[in-house]
């Protein structure tokens, strides 16, 4: 059984994607194909002119950290880990930074979500907005390629949501990442710079 067939995707840096369609028609498979999450069994993924898709773990594990940042809807915080730790986590991955370095850079994107005031404060004893916004900031922590979100607004009230989203954007754009976003809310879709609409494993038009 092919759960996705014969899909061809690219995206471009500055641009918001999302992808739309039913439940079970292989949104969130292409969307970790795309994140090295999964392996295809044909075809071909390629990031930042890098051939992934016959790549090793470890060439494909280092180049997710590298080049990916993930925003899901459940926003997998270590609970027990401040905002702050929660996003140097990546940054302690890729090692690219020094320790002070990957702080002010955290602290420097948690204010830019507006959670500079609880950068201290354990995951746990956040809302669920704020958790989600710490989930984004954690996402753009290694300057990622492209940013690979799934139903990232999808736990959240409208307010909430349409933070979240414009954070999401705002920040890609501005940075010249891409977004990749999975999503069953049409007004988001809408404002999205492409709307690809999947069904059986296929785009269609």
């Amino acid at each position: 059984m092919h759960v996705l067939r014969g899909v061809s995707f690219a995206a471009e840096r500055g641009r918001v994607y999302a992808i739309v369609g039913p439940s079970g028609c292989g949104k969130s498979t292409l969307l970790y194909q795309l994140g090295l999450l999964d392996q295809p069994d044909d075809g071909q993924v390629w990031i930042n002119g890098g051939l992934m898709s016959v790549a090793d773990d470890g060439r494909r594990t280092a180049a997710r950290c590298r080049h990916v940042g993930f925003v899901f809807q459940f926003h997998f915080l270590l609970l027990e880990f401040t905002a702050l730790e929660n996003v140097m986590l990546p940054m302690r991955k890729l090692a690219r930074l020094t320790p002070p370095a990957m702080e002010e850079r955290a602290l420097g994107l948690l204010a830019v979500v507006g959670l500079g005031d609880k950068a201290r404060r354990a995951a746990a004893h956040l809302s669920g907005g704020e958790q989600q916004r710490v989930a984004v900031a954690r996402a753009l922590a290694n300057e990622p390629t492209a940013i690979l979100a799934d139903e990232p607004t999808g736990n959240l009230d409208a307010r909430n949501s349409g933070l979240v989203f414009d954070l999401l954007t705002s920040l890609a754009r501005q940075n010249g990442q891409t977004v990749v976003l999975v999503t069953h809310n049409p007004e988001m879709a809408a404002r999205c710079d492409d709307v690809r609409p999947m069904r059986d494993g296929q785009f269609v038009r």
